[in-house]
């Protein structure tokens, strides 16, 4: 076997697909690579913004490389992929406060170095003609890292579902659908059941915000007659129970149609049987969860009315013994991967609209601290194997969205997405020293054991000694995909990921 493998660094066209943002050889050297089969030492050189080779330590020669980063002691991972934020996002009139700028930038620092967002569009738009605008608004914001895009669809008619082709061909591969917030954007039954219908032959990946909408609607109207509208009173017109019954509606919809199901934000354990049911009964039924459902808890939402206010998203924060019910599913694969759901509004002046539960905008921060606190709540307590944990930020989304083998891979060819994490540096969670324009953060005063110490980003160091460089704007593009094939068919290069002596 040879001592590394080595690729010419191939020519990219600007259609979203990777364009080499960076011309200079760097070498990432001493590190322990973290893959999906093997956890070895390694040296890894990139050029022209792809790893163009992955070799047994002391192969690659140091003067060979314009830099080399220091590993030792560290894990090196594939980028991390989040594959649910809510950046420069309209809700309920007020836009989320970090835009596609600074909201990369945020999870530069935290070791991600692609996100998928959302396109919503207005009503009686195209989802074409939505994409179009969405895609230049945000190159126009100039993003620091790579951003791709799930379309959101509410009600569409039969001209708006047979745009979906065209979706696709364009690279976007996801669509969205919410079970819950009537008169906003909940689709209907019948609504799903057609949506579902046109995805399963495409190849569509179909996201679902998965609540009984109805149900909860319902139950707030009642709480707020009885005067019940403190924050915790939010989690009380939630219950574990309707988020359960709209997951398993949906995977029975998804079964008749034939298509494959993503359940986002999952809170906890009622929620989780019917995504094992369903996984046990071989249908294509996946889920995530987020941070702030796996370390904080119902008693976030006690307390003042600003303190308590961080705490607000739907689903609701669960119970304790939730938290390690999610942490069970990730360990087993019965939750594919952690996503941060960063939906960041400031307390100052956007997230409570009035002091009422259901007038405060739901949504926490999270894209910088995603990849540390899955690190320290799940590897150092062993909770998870590093393997899990990179596969979870990283390999999972990259495989469930159509993103492999060019992302969430160390293998030469990939995109040079590249995290340098150190697993023994510490550092204190606090919203003076993250950089999300947000004013608050839940996890404040959490140290956490385990943080990047360099990011490559594009074959570009965009983050060095824990901080992000000056000149990050414009580095990151439009992710164009294919359609995830999210089981152990994943395309793999040609190329072993990795080889030793």
């Amino acid at each position: 076997m040879p001592e590394f493998t080595q690729v010419r660094a191939p020519h990219y066209a600007a259609s979203g697909a990777p364009t080499p943002p960076f011309a200079g050889r760097v070498l990432v050297a001493g590190g322990t690579v973290i893959g999906p089969d093997a956890t070895e030492a390694a040296d890894v050189l990139v050029e022209n913004g792809v790893i163009t080779a992955v070799a047994s330590p002391g192969v690659l020669r140091h003067a060979d490389a314009d830099e080399t980063i220091d590993a030792g002691g560290c894990w090196v991972l594939p980028g991390g992929i989040d594959p649910h934020t809510h950046l420069d996002t309209l809700i309920r009139g007020h836009r989320t406060c970090d835009d596609f700028h600074r909201g990369t930038v945020a999870g530069l620092a935290g070791g991600t170095t692609s996100i998928l967002d959302f396109c919503y569009p207005e009503p009686g738009e195209s989802p074409l003609a939505a994409l179009h605008a969405w895609q230049a608004r945000m190159l126009a914001q100039r993003p620091a890292a790579d951003v791709g895009v799930h379309m959101v669809l509410v009600q569409p008619g039969e001209d708006e579902l047979a745009e979906l082709p065209r979706l696709v061909a364009e690279g976007v591969t996801s669509i969205k659908v919410y079970m819950a917030y009537r008169g906003r954007r909940m689709t209907d039954d019948r609504g799903l059941l057609r949506i579902l219908q046109c995805a399963a032959p495409l190849g569509i990946t179909v996201l679902v915000h998965a609540e009984n909408g109805d149900a909860i609607d319902l139950l707030t109207a009642q709480a707020i007659d009885r005067g019940e509208t403190a924050p915790h009173h939010h989690s009380h017109t939630r219950p574990d129970l309707l988020e359960a019954e709209a997951v398993n509606r949906i995977a029975h919809l998804a079964r008749v149609a034939g298509a494959r199901v993503y359940i986002v934000h999952v809170s906890g354990a009622t929620a989780l049987d019917p995504i094992r049911r369903s996984r046990a009964a071989g249908w294509d039924v996946h889920g995530e969860t987020c941070p702030h459902y796996l370390v904080l808890d119902e008693h976030a939402l006690e307390g003042d009315l600003a303190t308590a206010a961080q705490a607000v998203c739907s689903p609701p924060l669960r119970r304790a013994a939730d938290q390690e019910a999610l942490w069970q599913a990730l360990a087993d694969g019965s939750l594919a991967m952690v996503s941060s759901d960063h939906c960041a509004f400031r307390i100052a002046d956007q997230k409570i609209m009035e002091p009422r539960f259901d007038c405060i905008l739901n949504g926490l921060p999270g894209i910088e601290q995603r990849i540390m606190l899955l690190h320290h709540f799940g590897v150092r307590t062993g909770r998870i194997t590093p393997r899990r944990w990179a596969d979870a930020v990283s390999t999972a989304p990259a495989r469930m969205f159509g993103l492999l083998p060019r992302k969430g891979l160390i293998a030469p060819g990939a995109d040079a997405d590249l995290l340098v994490f150190d697993p023994e540096r510490r550092r204190t969670l606090t919203v003076a020293d993250h950089h999300s324009a947000v004013d608050h953060l839940p996890y404040e005063g959490i140290e956490v054991i385990g943080a990047p110490r360099a990011v490559l980003a594009g074959g570009r160091i965009a983050v060095r000694d824990g901080r992000p460089v000056p000149g990050l704007a414009g580095g990151g593009r439009f992710l164009a995909r294919t359609p995830g094939v999210p089981h152990a068919e994943e395309p793999r290069p040609a190329a072993p990921v990795l080889q030793t002596t």
